[in-house]
Formats: C-alpha cells, structure tokens, sequence
C-alpha cells in the first residue's frame, strides 16, 4: 500500500517554472514506477510523465518533452516534476500515481495522489 501527496502548485507566469512534489507513505515506494497526469477543466486525465521504479527510465508527453523533468529520491520516499518554460495550456490539476508498470496507460496505476493545482497566467 501506497499513500501519495502531491503538493507545490500554484499561480506562475506563462515562462515560468514551478516544481511538483510527490511524497509517498509505506515502505515499498521504491518498487513502483510513479508517474504525473494532469487534468483541465472539461477535458479528460492525460499522461504527463513516468519514472521507473529506479529512476534508470523516463517517459514524457509530446507535449512537455524538453520542458518538463521528472525525477525521484527513493531514500526519501519523494517524487519531483521540474517544469519550466511554462504555458497557459499546462494549466490543470496535477496528480502523482504509482503503478505496476513504467507506462502513460492511467488505468495501471494503482494508487493516485489527491492532487495539486498549476495555473499559468498568460
């Protein structure tokens, strides 16, 4: 069992950054793959990044490839999404997952943080 909370969003400027934490309860953190998705209003969860269970694999979305880092510290039970160059489009509530597979498909996560509120002023 994993427990996950999410935190760092906020309000920035468009060309901004901001960084996301993920801080995860229960001793297995470190054999889950941890992922970041992200939900607008009116539109559905999409897949922004994963991480390996080891941090040695990362995925990325088309769209915050370049811009966006994920990253992990299995020590401290903590996940990180570094995002920079920051767009009104990356406006959404951003969630932290972990699942059983280093993938963007959301239905193999299986325990889901509550969520963190990013707005990026034009």
């Amino acid at each position: 069992q994993v427990q996950l909370v999410a935190s760092g969003g906020g309000l920035v400027q468009a060309g901004g950054s901001l960084t996301l934490s993920c801080a995860a309860s229960g001793r297995t953190f470190s054999q889950y793959p941890l992922g970041w998705f992200r939900q607008a209003p009116g539109k559905e969860r999409e897949f922004v990044a994963v991480i390996s269970s080891n941090g040695g694999t990362t995925l990325y979305a088309v769209s915050v490839k370049g811009r966006f880092t994920i990253s992990r510290d299995n020590a401290e039970n903590l996940a990180y999404l570094q995002m920079n160059s920051l767009k009104s489009e990356d406006t959404a509530v951003y969630y932290c997952a972990a699942g059983g597979y280093t993938t963007d498909d959301p239905t193999y996560y299986n325990y889901w943080g509550q969520g963190t509120q990013v707005t990026v002023s034009s």
